[in-house]
Order: C-alpha cells, then sequence, then structure tokens
C-alpha cells in the first residue's frame, strides 16, 4: 500500500498536478454511443482535472483527445488507442457506417492524430491503434513506467 500511495503522489507530481487536482485514469475502455462520452469529457474539460491514459481507450472513449485540452492528457507505455469509423445498427441488424457521425468524430480529433489517422486510409470500419513510440511522440508521457520501475528493488 505504501508503494501505491507513493507512486500515486510521484505521478501528480511528475505531471504538473497540484494536490487539489483530480486525476482520471483510463486504462480498459472499449467505447460505447458517441453522444455518452461527449457528455462525459464535456464535464472533464472544465474541471482541470489530468487524464491519464494507462490502457485500452477505443472508439467512443478517444473522444477524450478533442474534448479535453492536449497539455491535460498523458499516456503510459500501456495506452492503446483504437480508431474507426462511427456506425449505427441498419434495418437488417447489421452494422452501417454513419458518415456524418463519422465526420464528426475526425473533426474532433488534434490536427497530429488526424493526421495520423488520414495516413492510414481514414476512419473505416476496421479498427486501427495508436499507441507506443507514435502515440507518445503526440502525447507527453506520464512516467508511471519509470516511477514503477525505479520503486523495484534491485535484482542484481
Amino acid at each position: 500500500m505504501k508503494l501505491v500511495t507513493g507512486l500515486l503522489a510521484a505521478v501528480l507530481l511528475v505531471a504538473g498536478v497540484a494536490r487539489s487536482d483530480a486525476v482520471v485514469r483510463i486504462a480498459d475502455d472499449r467505447g460505447g454511443r458517441i453522444g455518452t462520452y461527449v457528455d462525459k469529457y464535456q464535464g472533464l474539460r472544465t474541471s482541470g482535472e489530468t487524464i491519464i491514459i494507462d490502457g485500452l481507450c477505443a472508439s467512443a472513449c478517444t473522444i477524450v483527445l478533442g474534448a479535453v485540452p492536449h497539455d491535460r492528457i498523458c499516456v503510459t507505455s500501456h495506452a492503446n488507442l483504437g480508431f474507426h469509423a462511427a456506425w449505427d445498427v441498419g434495418a437488417d441488424g447489421r452494422a452501417v457506417t454513419n458518415p456524418e457521425a463519422t465526420q464528426m468524430l475526425y473533426s474532433m480529433y488534434p490536427s497530429a492524430v488526424r493526421r495520423w489517422i488520414a495516413s492510414r486510409g481514414g476512419l473505416t470500419p476496421r479498427m486501427i491503434f495508436l499507441r507506443g513510440k507514435q502515440l507518445q511522440a503526440i502525447y507527453k508521457p506520464c512516467y508511471l513506467d519509470a516511477q514503477a520501475s525505479a520503486n523495484k528493488p534491485d535484482s542484481r
């Protein structure tokens, strides 16, 4: 427990977050309805909270990239963003791409993310993933990994 408390305090300090500010961690969010996420993240926009992406953030979850200021988002080495075209359920019960919602979603993303998506063929029904060095070139690291390894006992 002491290690976890110390790690959280270090994360807050390294991320430049004042103790009175909260942190929201995204780790396993597969998305859902666009409207739900727009509402959720608009509240975070004005809250001052820092967003730590520390795992999967896919589909509508990625709206956070456009809703929350860039400088309040950081990513760990576990961060994995999944993008695809927006869709509706068609008359036959199958997924049907919604071009208007897809364009709205695409336009919400910061320009660096839009360029990355465009370089991979745009938003299509197929999921594409932004992670690793490509993601860390766009968003600042949270330093969770460096702090965690610094707190591990030396194995030599």
